[in-house]
């Protein structure tokens, strides 16, 4: 249903409230900050590309001529493009009631065919060995068990199972949860920073704050399970914050630019070439247990991919450089 403030003939000076129904409709399905800031970022490009004119007086060959333009102009990815298309059809689906046809007539932007980078396992120790604090622990998560970045810094204490030495991943890509391992080797260093998060927490509650933000509205069932030990971020920001959907000041999770800028400087002083972030730990820990000997079906559920030709990329970085193959030159012995 459309808002009553907004006729047909409609134009960008409207488009505020418009991108306001936007943020409602995604907030009430329960889309990330992230997505929503995406997806409204998205609307107003489009918007904009068109002359201000309003997406109600648009139809497909509008939204096909800008994602176009995205591929030629702009030459940006594939996955970018494929967002761009994602926010304007949730724009049309799920806010204008808008019925679209088939896409037919874009420009596809090309499909990386790289294979992923992976450190060796003497890197990653140097590597692991140039970080500390909080970015050391979560270096050792994504390494120790193949954890994206943001489902290392979103982790909740609930979360942590030092009984079973699992971590349970909720809303992991595709808001799939999912159950990894929990390093041996982190179990110490990881109970011992959480003692530290815990006197952090009780010190935000003395103070009448501690409480932090709930999924899925939450809050509003359990009005004090905010404040609660086992809700709070495994990983939390050092200084409060006022969230901007609620307006209450809370205690978020860390940045997660702090540990991306860590890395780059502990691959740095490893003497390590290769453009390896954060990402790359999650790509070595599939790839060194598939070169352990683990079935590809048990590392395919613990990266928590649906289809197993994802994780088959693995096994083409395992045979790069020729591996089982003797070289022509070794064996002329110069």
């Amino acid at each position: 249903m459309i808002h009553p403030n907004y006729s047909n003939n409609s134009t960008a000076e409207k488009a505020p409230g418009l991108l306001d129904m936007v943020r409602d409709k995604l907030r009430l399905k329960h889309y990330s900050l992230r997505t929503e800031q995406a997806y409204v970022d998205w609307i107003k490009r489009y918007i904009l590309f068109h002359g201000k004119r309003h997406p109600r007086d648009m139809g497909v060959k509008d939204i096909e001529a800008f994602l176009t333009h995205l591929a030629v102009e702009r030459s940006v990815s594939a996955s970018t493009q494929n967002q761009a298309k994602s926010a304007l059809l949730y724009l049309y689906s799920e806010v204008l009631e808008i019925e679209l046809p088939w896409l037919d007539n874009v420009t596809q932007a090309n499909v990386s065919k790289r294979l992923p980078v992976v450190l060796s396992v003497s890197e990653v120790q140097s590597v692991l060995a140039g970080l500390s604090g909080m970015h050391a622990l979560i270096a050792a998560l994504l390494y120790g068990g193949g954890l994206r970045l943001m489902e290392a810094v979103r982790l909740r204490v609930k979360d942590v199972d030092f009984e079973l030495r699992e971590i349970m991943v909720r809303e992991g890509k595709g808001f799939k949860d999912r159950v990894t391992m929990l390093p041996e080797s982190a179990v110490s260093g990881l109970k011992n920073h959480l003692a530290r998060v815990k006197m952090l927490h009780e010190e935000d509650l003395a103070a009448s704050f501690g409480e932090v933000y709930l999924p899925f509205a939450l809050d509003k069932k359990y009005p004090n399970a905010g404040r609660e030990w086992g809700w709070q971020y495994v990983f939390p920001s050092r200084q409060l914050s006022v969230d901007p959907r609620s307006g209450k000041t809370r205690r978020h999770h860390m940045d997660e630019k702090g540990v991306q800028r860590a890395m780059k400087q502990a691959v740095f002083a490893a003497g390590i070439t290769k453009l390896a972030t954060p990402h790359t730990l999650r790509h070595s820990f599939a790839t060194h247990l598939l070169q352990s000997g683990y079935d590809i079906r048990t590392v395919q559920e613990l990266l928590g991919h649906s289809d197993v030709s994802t994780t088959m990329i693995y096994t083409y970085v395992l045979n790069r450089g020729g591996k089982g193959v003797v070289s022509p030159l070794d064996q002329i012995g110069i």
